[in-house]
């Protein structure tokens, strides 16, 4: 299949494609005309890319699962390089959550605090404004 075909099956731009070309992960090869040619296997390899970025890994982490694909295994993650990829992102997940668990939790106490002093009715501050008005978007 020629890269429109393969773009548009993959859901993906042939720019898209190209970058991926040019990174390396994407070989094509050329017709006799010099257009490039794909097959179902370039499918699976932009699938497996496309997978693996929705689940925020970056280009260059995808790289040991195309190279598993390319060198016969049935799917990316079959190779000893694509597990540690996996490892090394759960640990990175791991610790995002646990940052945003903290976050959370300062929000959680400015929040309770907030609700405490509204509460007591403070005096000599000023009317609280509930509603946005022209002047605030300024």
């Amino acid at each position: 299949m020629r890269i429109g075909e393969l773009a548009e099956r993959a859901g993906t731009t042939t720019r898209t494609l190209r970058y991926y070309e040019s990174r390396g992960l994407l070989h094509a090869r050329r017709a006799e005309n010099g257009y490039r040619t794909y097959d179902e296997g370039d499918l699976r390899l932009i699938e497996q890319i496309r997978t693996l970025q929705d689940f925020g890994f970056d280009l260059e982490e995808t790289r040991p699962f195309v190279d598993c694909l390319r060198a016969g295994h049935p799917a990316g993650d079959a190779c000893p390089a694509s597990l540690a990829v996996y490892r090394r992102k759960l640990d990175e997940l791991d610790s995002l959550i646990d940052q945003l668990k903290s976050i959370r939790a300062e929000v959680g106490a400015q929040l309770t605090r907030a609700e405490l002093e509204a509460s007591a009715g403070l005096p000599g501050g000023p009317e609280p404004r509930c509603e946005l008005s022209r002047e605030d978007e300024g």
